[in-house]
């Protein structure tokens, strides 16, 4: 089974080109995507027929099956227009990579359906409700609630962690469930940031999962020292990318809307920098602020800043096919030291994005800090972010040193 991708001449150049062109749109709905907790039905569709959902998916499935550095690119500008559209995107998108990874032949023409349209948001719980597979005939019955199903407005399939009844150790399962199997809540747009990003809960009663539907954990992040096989993506598709595993890739898309909300906060300053002016104490005569020094010290500081996590996240994109193309040639998956070390490249990006969002923020005087001010709402955006336990990464660090002297690594929330 394969088909057409619908437009077979694209580039991955055009597709980036496609998401800037989108800049004005996207900045002009911030407010109403807000205000809706999602992006809108014609945003929707606008990516759709631009490709966006299919960047990362497999060829032979409809896919452009274009690199992960394509991928960074697009999420980052769509974000430069909207920090919460883009989170959306990235995660109702991004998943493609790991259906085409790490999930049987089977599984993939299923899921990715007769016509190659898939957004599937994924969750690892975060939630005190159970989740859990009781083994069926063929399969699982699963029952759980999932928060931060981020994408889910608009999925056509979830992907989310469940634990198999009765099983010990816990077999942990990434399991996937298809659209009119589950129910989105409405319950997001309350944190400080990302309100528009439809990061709604998920519910499943009693969902029948396939058992080809629901691989292990450790085939999913692919760098678990039990793992010791390529993820099955490699041979499916024979491409690298398919069998790099899911750390290095989860936590970098995830990063992407940071250095895109602080590109925006870059734009927003230089708009203020030549429309605004600053009192001198030394002159009846105010100052353009893209005339006076400090606001010049400043607006500099923040673009070093910003574009060295912006090539932080393509170095990144690259160094994950890197180890991936070593990987299938070798037949030795992605070490857990390399899937670490990426983890802290990407954190490193964040913190680059975050330190300068937070000296444009304030030095752009409280006229950006009022509601509905764009200054404002990426401000929320990257604070939204910043609490989100994977993104810690003073609690992870020691994480990386374990991995490099082959110590266990620490997966409790806060290690």
């Amino acid at each position: 089974m394969s088909f057409d991708v619908p437009e077979l001449g694209l580039t991955p150049d055009e597709m980036v080109a496609r998401a800037i062109a989108m800049r004005p749109h996207l900045r002009a709905d911030q407010a109403a995507t807000e205000e809706r907790s999602r992006y809108s039905e014609e945003t929707h569709r606008m990516f759709t027929e631009a490709g966006f959902y299919r960047i990362l998916q497999p060829r032979r499935f409809g896919g452009y099956e274009f690199t992960i550095r394509s991928f960074y690119r697009v999420i980052i500008e769509i974000a430069r227009g909207c920090p919460s559209t883009g989170w959306m995107l990235c995660l109702g998108a991004g998943h493609a990579l790991q259906m085409g990874s790490s999930y049987s032949e089977q599984a993939q023409i299923e899921c990715f359906g007769p016509d190659g349209h898939f957004v599937a948001p994924a969750s690892v719980g975060n939630s005190p409700d159970a989740r859990v597979a009781v083994p069926v005939e063929g399969g699982f019955r699963v029952t759980g609630k999932w928060r931060y199903a981020s994408g889910a407005p608009y999925s056509t399939h979830f992907m989310g962690l469940a634990v198999v009844e009765g099983s010990t150790p816990p077999d942990v399962r990434f399991v996937i469930v298809k659209h009119g199997e589950y129910e989105i809540l409405d319950d997001w747009g309350k944190l400080i940031g990302f309100k528009g990003s439809g990061s709604n809960s998920i519910v499943v009663d009693d969902a029948f999962v396939p058992e080809h539907w629901a691989v292990p954990i450790a085939n999913l992040v692919g760098e678990y020292p039990t793992t010791q096989e390529l993820l099955p993506g490699a041979a499916v598709h024979g491409n690298p990318m398919y069998t790099g595993g899911f750390m290095g890739f989860a936590i970098g898309e995830l990063v992407t809307s940071q250095v895109g909300a602080a590109k925006a906060m870059l734009d927003e300053y230089e708009e203020q920098m030549q429309a605004m002016a600053t009192p001198s104490a030394n002159s009846n005569s105010p100052t353009m602020r893209f005339e006076d020094s400090d606001h010049q010290r400043v607006f500099g500081t923040a673009l070093a800043w910003v574009d060295a996590a912006y090539g932080i996240m393509l170095s990144e994109a690259d160094i994950y096919m890197q180890l991936a193309t070593t990987a299938m040639e070798t037949g030795r998956p992605v070490s857990v030291e390399d899937h670490w070390r990426m983890y802290g490249m990407v954190q490193t990006a964040a913190k680059l994005a975050w330190d300068a969002g937070e000296l444009l923020f304030r030095t752009a005087g409280s006229t950006a800090a009022l509601d509905g001010q764009r200054m404002q709402r990426y401000w929320r955006d990257l604070c939204g972010f910043r609490t989100n336990s994977f993104h810690q990464f003073d609690f992870r660090a020691p994480n990386v040193v374990r991995a490099r002297f082959g110590l266990p690594i620490d997966r409790t929330s806060n290690g």
